[in-house]
């Protein structure tokens, strides 16, 4: 049990696989396309994904298992409808890790330029994803230690950020509304699905609930605990970028470092430079724990080899993680899935809409004895979240929403060839 993540450690494993680097990046683009309206978005995305987080709890209370989403959906749906949600969720997975090893380089190289050559852009690359390998097959305890001291390191500059900012706004800054004085048809939903990305990863949570504490009871309040941290963070990060830069937000190419250079030098663009690079490294670290044990419940539950579930002593499945690995690097190292981190948030949703039905399915299959947490006011919000998920696919674009949700296409001929395996096994 002591090497397991009690409440706290799963709150801070919550934040630290939301906040990435988009946080340092996204306040330009939100101003670009909605001006200081997007305030406003950061409270719709806020709601959006409180409610589908809600439903994430109620599903996750049900559950000791590992398998978060793709579990809920096998449950709920079958099979198949398990397999392509557990498929698409270990690929995003993959090639968001992959991302987020070539993002540190580009933050290394912004500091340091001798990381922008090919020899040490590679070595780092692998470094990072072969060590937080290692780092994970070694067990529980040295990644619940790493992960703690990168989330804690990575929030310091964000707060820093807010502390100092909060007496520098302008508050002429947050005039007009909207760019140029209206409000362009559209805008609302574009900056709504392009700032959701910054909230996602809470997902991640209830995939390996085998190694927390009571699962059925941390998950739900670790979920709502990390959310509420998360969201009040971004919006007083958002506002304070607003009311120090003003229209400047939105040509900025990297709005906090400028941000705090204009308020007190140097020192705190680099602090804040550091910062990217400390949180990328945090997320990389939380999705290197999360990922290899999505492929490793579905070999449990056998619609994937059962090799791909095999776990060493320290009962981490190592041949999922090996696998992970060996995907991730060539993408890191090429860069050619660099359009696909784009369509990350429209992909999301192949996971998060099976979860909220499996909410609706489950108050009828399953007993309320079961759950140590319901979603209140009945099917309200989970209806809600369903809802304004479908609303919101509808602002992508046809390009995002083909490769977002490609992957469904190509895991059906992959489900098909592993049944009939192990149909003749």
């Amino acid at each position: 049990m002591r090497n397991k993540f009690s409440l706290l450690s799963i709150v801070i494993l919550g934040v630290n696989a939301i906040i990435g680097s988009g946080i340092f990046l996204l306040p330009n683009q939100a101003m670009k396309i909605i001006g200081p309206a997007s305030i406003g978005v950061f409270v719709f995305d806020m709601l959006l994904v409180v409610s589908i987080a809600f439903c994430y709890a109620e599903d996750a209370s049900l559950f000791k298992e590992d398998g978060g989403p793709y579990l809920y959906a096998k449950e709920a749906f079958g099979d198949f409808v398990g397999y392509e949600v557990g498929f698409i969720v270990w690929a995003i997975s993959i090639i968001a890790w992959a991302t987020m090893a070539a993002g540190l380089t580009t933050a290394l190289g912004a500091l340091f330029p001798v990381f922008n050559e090919t020899l040490w852009h590679s070595l780092t690359i692998i470094v990072l994803l072969v060590g937080l390998a290692l780092i994970n097959i070694l067990g529980v305890r040295m990644t619940k230690w790493l992960n703690n001291v990168v989330t804690v390191a990575k929030l310091i500059p964000l707060i820093f950020f807010v502390a100092i900012g909060l007496f520098f706004i302008k508050g002429a800054n947050f005039t007009p509304v909207f760019p140029h004085g209206s409000y362009a048809s559209g805008s609302f939903g574009a900056a709504a699905i392009l700032m959701f990305y910054a909230f996602t990863g809470f997902e991640a949570l209830v995939i390996d609930a085998k190694d927390m504490e009571n699962p059925q009871r941390n998950l739900p309040k670790a979920i709502g605990i990390a959310l509420g941290i998360v969201a009040v963070l971004y919006m007083l990060i958002q506002i304070v970028s607003i009311g120090i830069l003003g229209p400047h937000l939105a040509s900025s190419q990297a709005p906090m470092q400028d941000a705090m250079n204009q308020v007190i030098g140097p020192f705190g663009k680099y602090l804040i430079a550091v910062g990217t690079i400390v949180s990328i490294l945090g997320i990389a670290t939380a999705q290197s724990f999360f990922l290899p044990r999505i492929g490793a419940a579905m070999a449990e539950n056998g619609v994937m080899p059962k090799i791909v579930g095999l776990r060493n002593k320290q009962n981490v499945p190592y041949v999922a993680m090996i696998i992970s690995v060996i995907l991730a690097l060539p993408l890191a190292l090429t860069g050619t899935f660099a359009t696909l981190a784009q369509i990350s948030v429209v992909s999301r949703f192949a996971q998060y809409v099976p979860t909220i039905l499996a909410v609706l399915v489950f108050r009828r299959t399953m007993p309320d004895a079961k759950r140590s947490f319901k979603v209140p006011f009945g099917p309200v919000i989970p209806i809600f979240a369903l809802l304004v998920s479908v609303w919101l696919l509808t602002n992508a674009t046809l390009y995002k929403i083909i490769f977002g949700l490609g992957g469904l296409l190509i895991a059906v001929p992959f489900y098909f060839i592993g049944k009939r395996y192990r149909t003749e096994d």
